[in-house]
């Protein structure tokens, strides 16, 4: 099933969250309740394809390098690029995945460019999406998760921040105030879990929320 952005989610709730996007600001804990997540589906017999933004294919995991790690950028440029890797993810991965009926749980999606680059860089949410769009020809998730942290706990929770992460307060910020703004104007696709809490409680909540 393919949903427009804020279009309501109605139909069967399995095919619904075929393709999972787990969301949040850095430090929010995506990886690890990604991990989790997986197991869980995959002991209910399903077929679970784990990807990330950025990365996950050639092309991906080269743009990775420089957005996270790589020198500074122009706020168009890492735009762009991120726009540039989830085309080509979505083509040679995550639209595959979804064909055959495999569940996709993503490491954050094109909601993080909305949040880091539309709003985080002052760029526009709608020009960003406008640039995403072609790369996604339609296909949106279909359940966004979103791990709500404060920005103190996200910055304490970072080992080794790169480049995005290490912005600062300020830009953190800004993009989980968007993250909250797209929340609340999606809110049949978007459900908010409080990841302050033991890592337990959050994957029991997240567990419920795909609703298998």
């Amino acid at each position: 099933m393919v949903f427009s952005p804020g279009e309501p989610a109605t139909g069967n709730r399995t095919e619904m969250c075929r393709y999972i996007a787990l969301e949040g600001i850095d430090g929010a804990g995506k990886t690890s309740i990604q991990a989790a997540l997986r197991e869980r589906l995959e002991s209910v017999g399903i077929e679970v394809v784990a990807v990330r933004e950025p990365g996950g294919t050639l092309l991906g995991e080269s743009l990775r390098r420089v957005l996270l790690d790589g020198p500074p950028v122009s706020p168009w440029a890492e735009a762009l690029m991120f726009a540039a890797d989830r085309a080509q993810l979505m083509a040679d991965v995550v639209r595959p995945a979804l064909e055959r009926g495999a569940c996709v749980v993503s490491d954050r999606s094109v909601y993080s460019s909305l949040a880091y680059q539309g709003a985080g860089r002052a760029l526009g949410i709608d020009r960003v999406r406008r640039i995403n769009e072609p790369g996604l020809a339609g296909r949106w998730p279909d359940l966004v998760i979103l791990l709500a942290v404060s920005t103190r706990t996200g910055l304490a929770r970072q080992r080794q921040a790169d480049r995005i992460g290490s912005s600062g307060h300020a830009l953190l910020s800004t993009v989980a105030e968007a993250f909250d703004t797209l929340a609340r104007q999606n809110p049949d696709r978007f459900v908010v879990v409080d990841a302050e809490r033991p890592r337990s409680l959050v994957v029991e909540d997240v567990w419920e929320a795909v609703g298998l």
